[in-house]
């Protein structure tokens, strides 16, 4: 590597961030990738800048751009709703922008959202002057690609991942750090969600590639796999549980065709184990989330069994997975690629899971119609199988009598009744358990 390069390119915060100008698009690097220190100090410096707009998916760090009285110098535009930006949201004083996790990337190569600043993190260069995104990948990189300015925080405890790297010379800004990464503790898995795991591993056959979210349900379901042989993950981010399984030799990638022997993802989030598991290890891919979340690319894999959650499913088996009523509440995220995708992969599967209530108990999360004001996340015509803690619906091939009969069997049993009677005054005359 070119050691005065480097050494030239490396700046303090403050030189580092005046590089953003007022009216700039800033693009912030991913989840547990997020530069921290990058967008702190940008923060910092607000008096001096205006208008300028912050791009961001899962925003896991303080965001104060969001809060209030920051309206006339950042601008957050949310391409995923999550607990540190939803508020600004919902009260619009920050954007949000639907597309589909696979199609983000395509927003800033095609100039629909010119990308004037990325900010990023990456692991320490190799010799020939190659940083890796670590456990950041997804939009990232694709950002940095089309950015006028790089700005990059070079943190010395970023695992350095197989797949997709950045070159020194298209950075224009380093900033050194060694600060722990963001860790995503393991999750509480309550009993209803532990019936929900077990119920989704019996749809789960050997020697099936895996596409699992983040939370409770999908960390229960690894909890039942443990008899399951020769299971692979090409999935858009994986956790602790995963590496768990690989340890107890259930995951072995064997019968991932498209990288066999690999883990395929785009990002990872959990504890400094899953990121130990991750540094150096060649049997780990990370690539950009328009390949991994690329219908043409995940549907080539065979057995590919798509794990996702929902707020609601109607009698109709329309999914809600992305807003309460009128609010936004997260995003499509990558949910929609990979029920798509499993669709078409030789022997998939898509699965949709959820509690079968909310607030003890006193809401269906199974309902008759969504909630007025709650958007589509998952179309009827592309729905698979439904899981509550009570069953399963294969709504796959069914009519609307008979997913509508499916459902009201797994939702929570106090609510089956009203259930059939909402049905009825929909114009469902839903048939007869069984047929």
């Amino acid at each position: 590597m070119d050691c005065k390069e480097y050494a030239k390119k490396k700046v303090s915060l403050e030189k580092a961030l005046s590089a953003v100008k007022s009216g700039n698009r800033v693009v912030v690097g991913h989840a547990a990738g997020e530069p921290f220190p990058l967008t702190e100090e940008l923060v910092r410096q607000k008096e001096r800048l205006r208008d300028v707009e912050i791009v961001h998916m899962v925003a896991l760090g303080r965001s104060e751009y969001c809060d209030p009285g920051m309206e006339k110098h950042f601008r957050h535009n949310s391409l995923f709703v999550g607990p540190a930006t939803r508020k600004a949201v919902n009260e619009s004083r920050a954007l949000y922008t639907p597309v589909f996790f696979s199609e983000i990337p395509r927003l800033f190569k095609e100039n629909i959202l010119p990308v004037d600043v990325a900010l990023i993190q990456v692991s320490p260069p190799d010799e020939d002057g190659y940083f890796s995104f670590g456990i950041s990948i997804d939009y990232t990189m694709p950002a940095a690609e089309c950015a006028k300015i790089v700005i990059a925080e070079v943190n010395k405890q970023m695992p350095r991942t197989f797949g997709s790297y950045i070159h020194i010379s298209k950075i224009d800004y380093l900033v050194e750090t060694d600060r722990p990464l963001y860790q995503l503790p393991k999750p509480q898995i309550t009993d209803v969600e532990q019936k929900i795991g077990e119920n989704i591993a019996s749809l789960v056959s050997d020697n099936a590639n895996l596409q699992l979210g983040i939370g409770s349900i999908p960390d229960a379901v690894l909890n039942f796999l443990q008899d399951k042989k020769n299971l692979g993950i090409h999935s858009e981010m994986f956790s602790d549980g995963v590496v768990e399984l690989y340890e107890a030799g259930v995951v072995t990638n064997k019968y991932n065709n498209l990288n066999p022997g690999k883990f395929t993802a785009t990002f990872l989030m959990g504890t400094r184990k899953l990121y130990d598991f991750v540094d150096n290890n060649p049997m780990v891919i990370m690539k950009p989330v328009n390949y991994t979340n690329n219908i043409m690319v995940a549907g080539k894999v065979n057995n590919l069994t798509s794990i996702n959650s929902a707020i609601q499913v109607d009698l109709f088996g329309q999914v809600c997975s992305d807003t309460i009523g009128y609010q936004q509440f997260s995003a499509v995220g990558g949910q929609v690629d990979f029920v798509r995708a499993s669709s078409v992969s030789p022997g998939g599967k898509s699965i949709i899971a959820m509690p079968s209530t909310a607030k003890d108990d006193s809401i269906s999360k199974v309902v008759a119609i969504l909630d007025e004001g709650a958007c589509v996340t998952t179309s009827r015509n592309d729905v698979h199988y439904v899981v509550t803690e009570y069953g399963i619906a294969d709504l796959r091939g069914k009519s609307l009598r008979a997913r509508a009969r499916a459902l009201i069997n797994i939702a929570h049993p106090k609510f089956r009744d009203a259930l059939m009677r909402e049905a009825a005054e929909k114009g469902l005359k839903v048939e007869a358990a069984g047929k």
